[in-house]
């Protein structure tokens, strides 16, 4: 396998590191009294399956036993989807529901995947707790038990293949809703479209694990303890597992390292200037609340909330007497302050890396809509999202305060400014989220800094818009 870290998505990311944080805290109470309500209707089911349903076999209790501890074992072996997990209990749980007596399979894995659970909080992987969410985890049973029930198909026969295949689907079916269902309970509400690409994760691996299970339980049909020879890989797969989630650490801690680096050059920037340091927290957190608004996608969010962050960082490069002139720069200081998005992008290259996607957008800050701005004449949508919004935001911030050249604009002719210029230097959909942000007090809740304007801006050659240095 390769030992590269795999690249993370922003959302996965954010998923991953929150389900790593939820592991080793007890459910909220709303998710809890959410998920007791699926643990008992999980359990009344289950017991009904278990009295009303005639099963082809008889119980072994020894056998049931060994089943339930090695199905526990599998259930330990955990491969990170993102909010959720994949595990490799097929192996198990098909032999167990054709050399088992199947009405009864069901509630023999709700208890063994609640001794999983105990066995993790023992060893501190896990609050005691969650045992109700194993009890409720259980459900993705239940659809494949009562198809082979009705099919008249609990013993391993290949003839029966075609309910087989019927008992995965109901599995897969019953598995994603009640995810999905269970999903919603969460206090961060996970949506539908995060849930889909985890789930189809999960369901890959039941379904190509699905078949060996199967060729287990009818190869020992006669001898049924000798399914448990399946147990063989789980060494092989522990492997694969600590291997994989490895690489997913990796990757989690070079994000961090990333985030951390941003966060340094942030400070050395206020070091520099104080000013800048300043502005460029408020543009953040303005950047963030109007991506949220706009509805873009993580990754989206991540590069606007970076890029808002890092957009002023090749300033460092720009002599103090230039970036605190109290009066109108020339053409060759002007010439000189462009320059610091070229020269963020290349300080961020250096880094590598996310920062060096990052260093796209810092780039592209200060280009306009219509083609007119710098170093690179985009316009449009060849502009990145992240960059409009930052640049739509930098401005805004920059009209909002008081600068050592102007004094700071009011709010309501700032966004006159954003409007007049919408379409022109700034993207409109950028320019209607932001002042959506600005005039409702959407959260984050942030610092205008609005203090009282002069009647014109104090370079009347430039709009009121432009009015900042690096603009």
């Amino acid at each position: 396998m390769s030992t590269h870290s795999p690249q993370l998505d922003a959302a996965t990311e954010r998923r991953i590191e929150h389900s790593l944080e939820r592991r080793e805290q007890p459910l909220e109470r709303s998710e809890f009294l959410g998920t007791l309500v699926f643990a008992v209707g999980f359990v009344v089911a289950a017991v009904a399956l278990a009295v009303l349903a005639e099963a082809s076999r008889e119980l072994s209790v020894p056998l049931a036993l060994a089943f339930v501890a090695a199905y526990a074992i599998a259930d330990r072996i955990e491969f990170s989807t993102g909010a959720g997990y994949a595990v490799p209990s097929q192996l198990v749980f098909v032999p167990m529901l054709l050399l088992l007596p199947t009405p009864l399979v069901p509630l023999l894995v709700a208890a063994a995947m609640v001794v999983s659970v105990l066995s993790g909080a023992v060893g501190g992987g896990a609050a005691l707790g969650r045992s109700v969410l194993a009890v409720s985890d259980a459900w993705f049973a239940l659809g494949p038990a009562v198809v082979l029930v009705l099919c008249g198909a609990q013993l391993p026969e290949w003839a029966q293949w075609p309910a087989y295949a019927a008992a995965m689907a109901a599995q897969l079916f019953v598995n994603a809703a009640v995810f999905a269902a269970r999903a919603r309970l969460r206090e961060d509400k996970l949506p539908l479209r995060g849930v889909v690409p985890e789930m189809a994760l999960a369901s890959r691996v039941d379904l190509l694990l699905a078949p060996i299970g199967l060729l287990a339980a009818v190869a020992a049909a006669e001898r049924p303890a000798a399914a448990l020879l399946v147990l063989a890989l789980i060494p092989l797969l522990i492997g694969f597992e600590r291997e994989r989630e490895g690489r997913i650490e990796r990757s989690l801690e070079l994000g961090r390292a990333y985030r951390g680096t941003a966060l340094l050059l942030r400070d050395l920037l206020e070091d520099d200037d104080e000013y800048t340091g300043h502005h460029t927290e408020d543009v953040v957190e303005l950047s963030v609340s109007v991506a949220e608004r706009m509805g873009v996608d993580e990754d989206t969010l991540r590069a606007t909330e970076m890029g808002a962050l890092l957009h002023d960082i090749g300033k460092i490069s720009v002599p103090d007497e230039i970036i605190n002139k109290p009066g109108p720069l020339d053409d060759e200081e002007w010439a000189i302050m462009r320059l610091h998005t070229v020269e963020g992008e290349r300080m961020l290259q250096q880094v590598g890396g996310l920062l060096s996607s990052v260093g796209v957008v810092v780039r592209a800050s200060h280009e306009r809509w219509d083609g007119g701005g710098y170093p690179d004449g985009l316009a449009g949508e060849a502009i990145p999202v992240a960059a409009r919004i930052v640049s739509a935001c930098d401005a805004f911030n920059a009209m909002t305060t008081d600068r050592s050249y102007r004094k700071a604009l009011p709010l309501d002719v700032a966004i006159g400014e954003l409007r007049k210029n919408s379409g022109t230097q700034f993207a409109p959909d950028v320019v209607a989220a932001l002042v959506a942000v600005v005039t409702d007090g959407a959260e984050p809740e942030w610092e205008l800094g609005i203090a009282p304007a002069p009647a014109a801006s104090a370079d009347p050659a430039r709009t009121p818009a432009n009015a900042s240095r690096g603009v």
